[in-house]
């Protein structure tokens, strides 16, 4: 008789793929608990969508209603006077203010940012680093309008020196020429957003910099490297990712920072060539200052503005996405 050999071996296990996990963790989800974590959890992500497309649903029929009556060109006029019959308004200004003062604070808050992020997580002593957060938690939790305040209390006042100082070195580039008005330009209102956005970027970076596995940067240390080595080598591929999200939060409170730029802001429906010059206004500024009086013919231009800073906020994150999703190869997160 033949006696067949049969292999009693084992297949190899399935690969664990995103979707083979979500499969895994359903099918897992028996427990009255875990069927009801699982469907709040659900439910909660598609609140949000549903949320989100209520308010691009709104904005795009406001929007449309104002659009369709305006007498000048949406997008390039430069002027904003709702009153007339027809109305004529445009966001030209609206989209260089609000993207020229996102750019200065950027530009200013992210360097800074991650210099006192690392600072506090690889430099500084745990006793004077406890005491530094716990200050930039402190400034992350002041209220808008106090900044606003300040600003225009303090800074404003201040700022001439500085104004005279670019005019004299720089003022040959026509970007930083100064005629001596008063200094409510558009860098007063970039340096303002910069101050309110650096402890958000502080905050985000200093928790991605801790989570640095040990093991890498007692590595590099074997190996060799000063401080600053295990720092660029280690510690800064490791939370790129991070520090571009944390940049991104940064960024979107500068879109869209009201009550802070208007109280600083010389509004006028200009572009001034000199960052220096009094002039210029923001979609959220706009909003904030002309709403309480508007007409409803006023208050749907003033929606069709506020669609704008929305999208611009969704193309910003989404950049930003995509920036993390190239990049993610790269990071110690996956090593």
């Amino acid at each position: 008789m033949d006696i067949t050999t049969q292999n009693t071996e084992a297949p190899p296990p399935a690969p664990r793929t995103p979707e083979a996990e979500q499969k895994r963790a359903t099918r897992g989800a028996t427990r009255p608990g875990d069927r009801i974590f699982l469907g709040l959890s659900r439910g909660s992500g598609i609140f949000l969508l549903v949320v989100m497309a209520a308010i691009a649903v709104f904005l795009t029929y406001r929007a449309s209603l104002a659009i369709s009556k305006d007498d000048g060109n949406f997008l390039t006029t430069f002027e904003w006077n709702t009153n007339l019959n027809p109305p004529v308004f445009g966001i030209a200004v609206l989209a260089f203010g609000t993207v020229v003062s996102s750019i200065i604070a950027m530009v200013i808050a992210v360097p800074i940012a991650v210099a006192i992020a690392l600072f506090l997580t690889h430099y500084a002593p745990r006793r004077l680093s406890g005491v530094i957060s716990y200050v930039v938690d402190l400034l992350a939790a002041v209220p808008s309008i106090v900044y606003g305040l300040w600003g225009a209390l303090i800074l404003v006042p201040h700022m001439t020196g500085l104004f005279g100082w670019l005019d004299e070195y720089l003022g040959w580039t026509g970007i930083f020429s100064w005629d001596g008005g008063a200094p409510r330009s558009m860098l007063t209102v970039g340096i303002l957003l910069a101050i309110m956005i650096l402890p958000i970027i502080t905050n985000v970076s200093r928790e991605v910099f801790r989570q640095v596995p040990q093991m890498h940067e007692e590595a590099a240390l074997a190996l060799g490297a000063t401080r600053w080595e295990v720092v660029r080598i280690t510690v800064i591929p490791f939370g790129r990712s991070g520090v571009i999200s944390a940049s991104m939060l940064g960024l979107g409170r500068a879109l869209g920072e009201t009550m802070a730029v208007a109280t600083v802001l010389s509004p006028t429906f200009d572009i001034q060539a000199s960052l220096l010059d009094p002039g210029g206004g923001t979609f959220a500024q706009n909003i904030a200052s002309k709403f309480g009086e508007a007409t409803t013919q006023g208050r749907d231009a003033l929606i069709a503005s506020g669609l704008v800073l929305f999208v611009i906020t969704l193309l910003v994150n989404g950049a930003a996405r995509a920036i993390i999703a190239r990049r993610k190869e790269y990071s110690g997160a996956n090593a």
